[in-house]
């Protein structure tokens, strides 16, 4: 067994050549593979997304891309493809594939973040937890765990304001696997570099990152048989508050009006779309004052990602709550109730409040990636408590679906935001 646990520390060779050129009709990008001299020896990535796939980083060095008048990302403009030894404050056991896949995920959500502190954890590139405050970077990432402490374990935690000591102490005092930041305090860096293996990464053009907003890369996917699809990158039309769209529909001769969302409503609507860009499809996203409080990700259908985001946030709620009174995940405390007739009335207990308190979804607003094809998502949604929802529109049921906010008592929000936010 301990042959297993082998795979996991050994590194890759990597294979692949120092130089890439991209030839798009008459224009040529130019990349260089990116290495790090990490104790006296030349590494590249550790490896692919499994510990069998080698794998290489390349950075745009030369080159600039225009598409259709619009002009792309590129050379000079690095961020994670960028990261020198110097960004490298501490290698750990050097990143692969997946942390930097994390990394770099986070900042696509970041870039429309800027106005407040955030803190993002991701794993398997989602958010685990999400959050943003005027109260700092410390405040925002205690709450952005308390999201969804189980999926946080070894997550990647980003900041995007300088990482101060009280920011470090909570990373440390949870295991994670990648911190990076536009910036460290001293005190701060000093306290993370008691966990040998984390890799902490510098990324100062985290400080830059609403530059980017409206620039698009080129999103290449590859296939199985070795083709590729090639498009622009997303790019998020909702910066402000104002860019939501009432949402209103007609049919048979009568017209559908939702009610505005109020001004907290917005601003939290604004945020979870900004989170929801980072988001795998199907998905919906729900939120309340500036934190995720649940987010249903990759289900093929769309009641579906209500039911998981729902079903999650009551087990992340009990397990909040285990955790902060019995110092036991809720995972633990289920074990020992199966023995312990105490630990059994505790877990009924929780189990209870947890119910009544809904997972503490009351008050959250919810967005989709993608519109309702039918009412039953929301009528979900609505039996959570939420108050508001911010959805694409442009369903031929688009009327049943406002029906269905103007029948909840109190009446909910809703607002359409014109455009798809799928991510595959």
């Amino acid at each position: 067994m301990s042959d297993l646990k082998k795979m996991y520390h050994t590194l890759q060779q990597d294979p692949f050549p120092a130089d890439l050129k991209l030839t798009l009709g008459d224009q040529e990008l130019t990349f260089k593979k990116r290495t790090w001299e990490i104790d006296g020896e030349t590494k590249g990535l550790r490896y692919g997304e499994n510990p069998d796939q080698p794998a290489a980083l390349y950075e745009p060095v030369e080159g600039h891309l225009e598409i259709g008048g619009v002009k792309f990302i590129g050379a000079g403009q690095g961020l994670v493809s960028a990261l020198t030894e110097e960004h490298m404050l501490q290698a750990g056991k050097h990143p692969g594939k997946t942390n930097l896949t994390d990394v770099d995920n986070a900042l696509n959500i970041l870039q429309y973040l800027s106005q407040k502190p955030a803190a993002l954890i991701l794993k398997h590139n989602n958010p685990c937890g999400a959050a943003w405050t005027d109260e700092g970077v410390s405040v925002a990432l205690k709450r952005a765990f308390e999201a969804d402490r189980i999926a946080a374990f070894g997550g990647a935690v980003v900041v995007n304001r300088t990482l101060d000591l009280a920011t470090a102490e909570l990373i440390n005092s949870v295991y994670f696997e990648v911190v990076a930041a536009p910036d460290f305090d001293t005190d701060a860096l000093a306290e993370l570099k008691k966990k040998k293996n984390l890799r902490i990464l510098q990324i100062p053009g985290i400080s830059e990152l609403e530059k980017l907003v409206q620039q698009p890369f080129l999103d290449i996917k590859s296939l199985s048989d070795g083709g590729m699809v090639l498009q622009f990158s997303f790019r998020n039309a909702l910066l402000k508050t104002d860019d939501f769209i009432p949402a209103q529909a007609e049919k048979d001769g009568n017209v559908f009006l939702a009610r505005t969302p109020s001004k907290q409503e917005a601003e939290d609507l604004l945020f979870a779309w900004a989170v929801e860009a980072g988001v795998t499809s199907n998905s919906v996203l729900f939120v309340r004052d500036g934190v995720t409080t649940a987010i249903g990700t990759g289900e093929q259908d769309r009641v579906g990602c209500v039911l998981l985001a729902t079903t999650k946030a009551y087990i992340k709620y009990a397990d909040l709550l285990s955790s902060k009174e019995l110092g036991m995940s809720l995972f633990e405390l289920k074990l020992a109730a199966i023995k312990d007739p105490e630990m059994k009335a505790q877990l009924t207990d929780i189990e209870k409040r947890t119910e009544e308190a809904r997972g503490g979804l009351p008050g959250s607003v919810v967005v989709s990636d993608g519109f309702f094809p039918f009412r039953d998502g929301v009528d979900l949604c609505i039996d959570q408590g939420v108050t508001a929802i911010a959805q694409p529109g442009g369903s031929i049921r688009d009327s049943e679906v406002i029906a269905a906010v103007n029948e909840a008592s109190p009446q909910v929000a809703m607002v359409f935001t014109g455009q798809r936010s799928f991510k595959h």
